[in-house]
């Protein structure tokens, strides 16, 4: 059964196969030939893995960001960011940086992040002189923030996989680590500008006529604090978060903004649907093949290995990070996190590694995958939206891809950085 679990899967992944496929098919092709349970085992197992309440946050999340970029909202987010910190050198890039951080607490997806502001963004810093690769490089590593300051999509998968965590006690950690990787992409892009002698951007208008001509952007600025502050006081459950979000999403660009039109809606609801029925579906085949894996005894197994060396615990920690940013080369991050987190949470725990930190470091590990070749989607959907050749930005992307591992590097050997937030907030004890 292993043997033709990892084959059809290996075979399947050099060819090109969407990984949903590859892990349904190489589950089926274990089952059929393992022999011992009916091939409609998969379907079941399939359903089940789909079967949770919590999941139905991912369609309501993905639909309120839909509503946001739809109703232009990400322009007017985009024209607040230039105001706070164009003005800078290198302001364009921090803007797309700060932009990222806004739509963030909206979209809680790096996919959808690239796709809709990321457009934008690309062509204002291509306008602003800058080269065109660079500005995607940037647009592509800032994405990634998406998964994880919350809402993010990631963490409501990993809160399921993993029930050590919750998914409020990880959107409350990933808040931090987020503004870090805002951070140090600012820095980078602040470097970077000044050595490679970007121009600065034009001088921001004054306050009082931003307020006048784009003031009712803020009415989308309180939503990530309207999703952690019900969350956290029992107003409503994560699920429910999202539903709100998504009316909220609604209300604003509709009523207050004015920029949603009717007739957008059936093309904005059928966009989300094809969005949540791919993220659904790898979530599915990946709880068919993570259950196969679990009946070959491959995590035990793996765990025994890793836990008979003994390392430290920061050592420990590090050596995962190394083992997931390898794995996510090759896979993408919601089935990396499906498939993995069985296997190093375990191992962490029996270490006295404190969940919290442990779920941020598996999710910024195999994030950080999404912007690295061959199997990296945020490249891939920046290349598409900016028309740029794909090895264009890998070349650039080094300065902003070692920003993030320093700070993946953060969360390990500072366990404070993950958990401080949750502390104040009662989830570490």
């Amino acid at each position: 059964m292993s043997a033709a679990l990892f084959t059809v899967f290996a075979v399947a992944m050099v060819l090109g196969v969407p990984v949903a496929v590859v892990m349904g098919g190489a589950s089926l092709a274990a089952i059929l030939w393992d022999g011992r349970y009916p091939g409609l085992i998969l379907a079941q197992r399939m359903f089940s893995g789909i079967d949770s309440f919590p999941l139905m946050a991912v369609p309501f999340f993905v639909l309120a960001a839909e509503l946001m970029t739809g109703g232009r909202i990400t322009d007017s987010l985009l024209a607040l960011a230039r105001q706070i910190i164009g003005r800078l050198r290198g302001g364009l890039g921090h803007a797309n940086i700060l932009m990222s951080v806004f739509f963030s607490g909206i979209s809680g997806s790096a996919l959808a992040d690239a796709a809709g502001p990321g457009a934008v963004t690309i062509q204002m810093m291509r306008s602003g002189g800058y080269k065109p690769e660079y500005a995607a490089a940037l647009t592509a590593s800032s994405a990634i923030i998406s998964s994880i300051i919350p809402p993010s999509i990631v963490m409501v998968i990993y809160a399921l996989t993993d029930n050590a965590v919750s998914v409020s006690a990880l959107f409350i950690a990933g808040i931090v680590p987020g503004v870090l990787i805002g951070l140090s992409l600012v820095a980078t892009n602040a470097y970077l500008s000044w050595r490679r002698g970007f121009a600065l951007d034009e001088p921001r208008k004054p306050w009082r006529q931003f307020f006048r001509e784009s003031g009712v952007v803020f009415s989308a600025i309180p939503l990530p604090v309207i999703i952690i502050g019900g969350i956290h006081s029992g107003a409503f459950t994560p699920t429910e978060a999202s539903a709100v979000a998504a009316v909220y999403a609604f209300i604003v660009a509709k009523f207050v903004l004015r920029s949603l039109a009717w007739r957008q809606l059936p093309y904005l609801f059928a966009r989300a649907s094809l969005i949540t029925s791919a993220v659904l579906m790898i979530v599915a085949t990946a709880s068919a093949f993570a259950w196969l894996l679990t009946i070959l005894q491959l995590p035990q197994a793996i765990a025994g290995f890793i836990a008979g060396f003994g390392l430290p615990n920061m050592l420990l920690l590090l050596v995962m990070a190394l083992f997931l940013l390898l794995c996510g080369l090759f896979i993408d991050t919601l089935p990396g996190v499906l498939l993995f987190t069985p296997i190093v949470a375990p191992i962490a725990d029996m270490a006295g590694i404190h969940p919290i930190q442990t779920a941020l470091v598996v999710i910024l590990s195999l994030t950080i995958g999404m912007i690295t070749p061959p199997v990296g989607g945020v490249l891939f959907v920046v290349s598409v939206v900016s028309r740029i050749p794909l090895m264009r930005i890998v070349a650039t992307i080094g300065p902003f891809l070692l920003a993030e591992l320093l700070v993946l590097l953060l969360l390990i050997f500072v366990p404070a950085a993950s958990l401080w937030l949750p502390g104040l907030f009662g989830y570490v004890r």
